[in-house]
Order: structure tokens, then C-alpha cells, then sequence
């Protein structure tokens, strides 16, 4: 209640204003903020397309640097990785779309007999009485112009990520070719006193991208192998092909394991209901094994990252970018972690320990090193000995 006045009138109470007044410098960086945010969304598609062009480069970084260290040209080198991929790509292809294509195509002319079949086996069941009704109900003329209806959008997609791939792996090639110049145009631009750090973190980032494609291709390999073995064993037709698919689809997290699982059911579904329950509960069961076992571990010690970390990024990816996202998000949080430790960010919190003064004591003896050796020298001579040093001082850390 208002206290009264000094006449007995009861007190009025002014109304606080509050008064927000950002300074001229914060409102300029709000606007470039926003305005770097508004041209990053409308160059997202290129910007995907650098940064799988620099996926490419980390990967195939290794196997240019172990030709050149048998006295081949670079060159020759990067000429003889690009072909093997292609290669090996083609053959992949050839491998699995034509045995999918007849085998599809099977499903299809199949469809009116297995649909009858699983229909009478589900009509058995009080509850799953109502699921048969439904398929009874479906007609393959419905499916057809489903099928239809929806085969120009998806095309129109496939051939828009063909181009994107494409696109990515030309520039990928571009880059490797250029290496030295590119290397030295960034060595330009960022100050000679952090040309050591800088190094550092581009070799930790083809460090992060090699151990997370080792990672994938181990994980799609386990699935090849167990989904060719489990179809095997069960007279599947086309296992060799389904169990190349499956490889490759595992790449795409949550989206893959729909379409291994999907995939391996339908081919079981001419095999019977028992094949296909076995077939259906041995692939989710394969699946939680990888989620829960095989990813962790694996990137764990490739990435070095917590199993925490894996699945929380792994959710924030997909929800921002979908499918590019979840594919994305393992490396990019592996860097980013990598970034806080290399640029020597102070989380709220932490102390300097023993390790971090020897650490920078390195980093003071590896920049005085540099500017010794690197006086006087254009810009890619000098990345070339940032790269060196940084080398050096990865392999007694690794030992």
C-alpha cells in the first residue's frame, strides 16, 4: 500500500525510466554481425562446397605426401590419388546400382504376391488384424503415381548434389595443385607472429579430417562386412550388393540406417516372415551396437572427443543442417575443441597448470626459430618453414 504524504494525501510514486543507449561502436558490430550472418545463409551452398573441397584435400593429404616421399612429383602424385578415386568410385557404382536397379525392378513386378502374403501372414494376429486390412487396401496403381509424382523433385535434387559433389571435388583438386601459393596468400595475410600457431592448427585440422574419414570408413566397413555375412547366411539374393549399399549409406547418420535396414528387409521379403524377422532384428540390433559401442570408440580416439560430445553434436548438426550437418558435425566440433587449445583461450574456470607454461615456453622458442630462419623470405618459402617447424614439433609430441 502507498504510504501517505506529509498532509495525510497518500504518496504518488514516479515511474522508473530506464534508458538503453548502445554505444555507436556496438551498433556498427551488431549490423556487421547480422549482415555476415544474412550473406553466410545465401552462400551456405558454396560454403559447403569449400568446405568439403577442404575435407577432400585433408584426406588425401597423407597418401600425396607418402608419393612424394618416394621421390615422385607432386604433381604425379596428386594425379595418381585422384585417379585411384575415381577408380575406385566407378567401380563402386558399377557395383551396386545396376544389381539394386534389377532387384528393384524385381520388387516391383513382386509387389501384388508379397503384399498378399505379408497380409495374410499379419491378418493371423488380432493385433495386427488392422495393419493387413490396410495393405489389402493399397493398390500398386497408388504406389505407381506416388512414385510418379515425386521422381521429377528427387531428380532434380540428385542432380543438384551430383553438380555439388562435383564441384567440390574439382576445387578440392584446384587446391592440392596450388598448395604452395594458397598456403603463402594465408601466411600473407596473417601477422609473422602467429605463422608457428598458425601452422599448428592446419595440421591438426588434417590431422582431425584424416582420422575422422579412417573413422567413417572403418564403420562402413563393418557394416559391409556384417550385412554381406547376415544376407549370405540367409540365402539373400544380391547380398554383395546390398552389402555395398549399405556401406555407403551408413555414411549418412540416423537417414542411413533406414535405408540399410529398409534395404536389407525388402530383399529378405521373397526368403519368408521368419528370414525377414531375423534379418530385421539382427540389422537394429547391429545398429544400436554401432550407436552405442563402435562410434564412440572409434571417433572417440580418432577426434578426441567424449562419447558425450559425439552424440550432442552429432543431434545439434542434424537439426541445424540435416544430413550435411550430422556430417559435419564430428569435425567441426573436433576443431573447434582443437582452436581452445591452440590459441590458448581461457575457459571461465580454468587454471594454468605446469603443462600449459611448457607449452608456451615451445611456442616462444618455436616463433624465435622462425624468425630466424624466415628473415627476408617471400611469403610461401616462409609458410613452407612454419610447416616444417610445426612438423617437427608434432612428431616429438607424438614420441
Amino acid at each position: 500500500m502507498p504510504q501517505p504524504g506529509p498532509d495525510g494525501s497518500p504518496k504518488r510514486y514516479r515511474p522508473r525510466v530506464i534508458r538503453i543507449e548502445p554505444a555507436p561502436g556496438t551498433v556498427v558490430a551488431l549490423l556487421l554481425l547480422i549482415g555476415i550472418l544474412w550473406l553466410f545463409n545465401r552462400l551456405l551452398p558454396v560454403v559447403l562446397v569449400l568446405v568439403a573441397a577442404l575435407i577432400i584435400v585433408g584426406t588425401v593429404a597423407p597418401a600425396v605426401r607418402w608419393l612424394e616421399l618416394r621421390r615422385l612429383h607432386r604433381g604425379l602424385a596428386i594425379a595418381i590419388v585422384f585417379t585411384a578415386l575415381t577408380v575406385a568410385t566407378s567401380l563402386l557404382i558399377t557395383l551396386t546400382v545396376p544389381s539394386l536397379i534389377d532387384q528393384a525392378t524385381s520388387l516391383m513386378d513382386q509387389e501384388p504376391e508379397l503384399r498378399a502374403r505379408l497380409a495374410g501372414w499379419l491378418a493371423g494376429s488380432n493385433l495386427t488384424h488392422p495393419l493387413a486390412e490396410l495393405l489389402r487396401k493399397v493398390h500398386s496403381g497408388d504406389l505407381a503415381r506416388i512414385a510418379a509424382t515425386n521422381a521429377f523433385e528427387y531428380s532434380s535434387r540428385a542432380l543438384a548434389i551430383c553438380a555439388y559433389v562435383l564441384s567440390s571435388v574439382f576445387l578440392a583438386l584446384y587446391i592440392a595443385i596450388d598448395r604452395d601459393r594458397l598456403r603463402g596468400g594465408l601466411f600473407l595475410v596473417v601477422p609473422r607472429s602467429h605463422h608457428i600457431r598458425l601452422s599448428r592448427v592446419m595440421l591438426n585440422l588434417e590431422t582431425i579430417v584424416g582420422g575422422y574419414i579412417r573413422g567413417q570408413v572403418i564403420t562402413s566397413a563393418f557394416m559391409a562386412v556384417f550385412v554381406f555375412t547376415l544376407l549370405k547366411c540367409c540365402s539373400v539374393p544380391n547380398a554383395l550388393a546390398l552389402a555395398a549399399f549399405a556401406g555407403v549409406a551408413d555414411v549418412l547418420p540416423y537417414l542411413g540406417a533406414l535405408l540399410s535396414v529398409g534395404a536389407a528387409v525388402a530383399a529378405s521379403l521373397s526368403r519368408g516372415p521368419a528370414v525377414i524377422m531375423v534379418v530385421l532384428v539382427l540389422m537394429l540390433v547391429y545398429k544400436e551396437f554401432e550407436g552405442a559401442v563402435l562410434v564412440p570408440r572409434i571417433y572417440g580416439r580418432a577426434l578426441r572427443l567424449p562419447s558425450s560430445v559425439i552424440l550432442f553434436s552429432l543431434l545439434a548438426g542434424s537439426v541445424l543442417l540435416g544430413v550435411v550437418g550430422a556430417l559435419l558435425a564430428l569435425p567441426v566440433a573436433a576443431a573447434l575443441l582443437m582452436l581452445v587449445e591452440e590459441l590458448r583461450v581461457e575457459l571461465p574456470g580454468q587454471q594454468e597448470q605446469a603443462e600449459d607454461v611448457e607449452i608456451r615456453e615451445k611456442d616462444d622458442r618455436g616463433e624465435a626459430e622462425y624468425e630466424r630462419r624466415a628473415e627476408g623470405m617471400p611469403a610461401e618459402q616462409a609458410a613452407a618453414i612454419a610447416v616444417e617447424i610445426s612438423t617437427d614439433r608434432h612428431k616429438e609430441e607424438t614420441q
